[in-house]
């Protein structure tokens, strides 16, 4: 009887470990097959998802530049003297680009849009302050004050520039 079992165990131990073997190898196997597709699925969605975040974060910085100050004074011009008529026609313009645009943030990273949307609220705070001014008294001393604000800080949206540009070589380095 005892000879009987220890026959047994020579068969099913090497019959276990084996078996044991194969188990971890075929595993491994799926798990590499798994990993590889998954890989391959993923380099398809980012060659098809690359162009996208491109455009996305050429459109930031177009609005970027549309709403520096100078550029922005450049484009929209006083519909009359009052200086509280311009400031908000002024912050009505910077906030339809901004909603114009307000579907890019999917494709930029959180730090990106948190950043550009500190630009514009900082633009817009420059121009409240700017009329706010015991300087400014008509449409044309806001504008005045605002680009002489320009020449001794530089505009928020440079900054948030900047980022974009550094964000995007980061893209092309992945």
């Amino acid at each position: 009887m005892e000879q009987q079992l220890v026959d047994l165990l020579m068969y099913i131990i090497p019959a276990l470990v084996t078996g044991a073997i194969a188990f971890l190898f075929f595993r491994e196997h799926v798990d590499n097959e798994n990993n590889r597709r998954n890989f391959l699925i993923k380099k398809d969605l980012q060659k098809e998802a690359f162009p996208i975040r491109l455009q996305a974060y050429e459109r930031m910085s177009l609005f970027l530049e549309r709403i520096k100050p100078s550029q922005l004074l450049t484009r929209v011009n006083p519909t009359s003297s009052n200086k509280d008529d311009y400031e908000s026609l002024l912050v009505a313009t910077i906030e339809q680009e901004f909603e114009h645009n307000l579907s890019q943030q999917i494709y930029v990273t959180d730090q990106c849009w948190s950043i550009i949307m500190a630009a514009k609220n900082a633009t817009i705070q420059l121009i409240r302050k700017s009329n706010m001014s015991d300087k400014t008294d008509s449409a044309d001393k806001l504008r005045e004050v605002i680009l002489t604000e320009l020449i001794d800080n530089p505009a928020p949206s440079n900054a948030a520039l900047s980022f974009i540009k550094t964000e995007v070589s980061k893209l092309w380095n992945n």
